[in-house]
Parts: structure tokens; C-alpha cells; sequence
């Protein structure tokens, strides 16, 4: 249902494209990405932090409540990094785009 809605939104705004993108599709803007420095570090942080619990809840059915406490400080830990990271690419790099919701009559 979601990929019908998402097909249907880009089949309606490229065939009636609305004076909210420029009357013209594709919209004229920058759509560049940074995909180096934050983003770039922030991809291992994730899997890491998935290690992390992954390690604790098998710590915790081991009984190992010692391991199981240094995984969870390891988890929390690297998801105040990520979360501290986010934040500063947040605030250094304002989003390229903004998205706007909007609800509209039917026309």
C-alpha cells in the first residue's frame, strides 16, 4: 500500500506538477547529498550499537551479568555518539531541503 501511495504522489505531482514545486517537474533545486564526514561516521556507530545489544541479550540469557553490563554501557554509549553526532550535523549543516507537509482539498 505504501509503494502504491508513493508511485501515485510521484505519478500526480510529475503529470500536474503544483506552483508549491515551480510548475515544472523535476523541481529545480539542489538535491545533493553529503555522503562524506558525518554520515560516513555515523554508518559503522549502527551496526556497532546492534553488536552491542545483540551481545548483551546473550550475556543475559548466559547469566554472564558482569558482560551484560558492560554491553548495555556499550550500547548506550555509542548511541549518545550517534545522537551527539546527529545533532552537531544538524546544527553545522542545515538540511538541504525542507519538507513540508501540507493538506490539501482534493481538485
Amino acid at each position: 500500500m505504501f509503494l502504491f501511495a508513493f508511485f501515485w504522489a510521484s505519478s500526480h505531482s510529475s503529470l500536474a506538477p503544483t506552483v508549491d514545486i515551480g510548475g515544472i517537474w523535476p523541481p529545480k533545486r539542489d538535491w545533493g547529498f553529503r555522503s562524506s564526514g558525518n554520515p560516513f561516521l555515523n554508518t559503522p556507530i549502527l551496526p556497532s550499537s546492534g553488536a552491542a545489544v545483540t551481545w548483551a541479550h546473550h550475556a543475559i540469557l548466559a547469566g554472564k551479568e558482569k558482560r551484560a553490563v558492560y554491553a548495555l554501557v556499550a550500547t548506550v554509549s555509542l548511541a549518545l555518539v550517534f545522537t551527539g553526532f546527529q545533532g552537531w550535523n544538524i546544527t553545522k549543516h542545515p538540511p538541504l531541503f525542507r519538507i513540508v507537509f501540507m493538506v490539501l482539498p482534493f481538485s
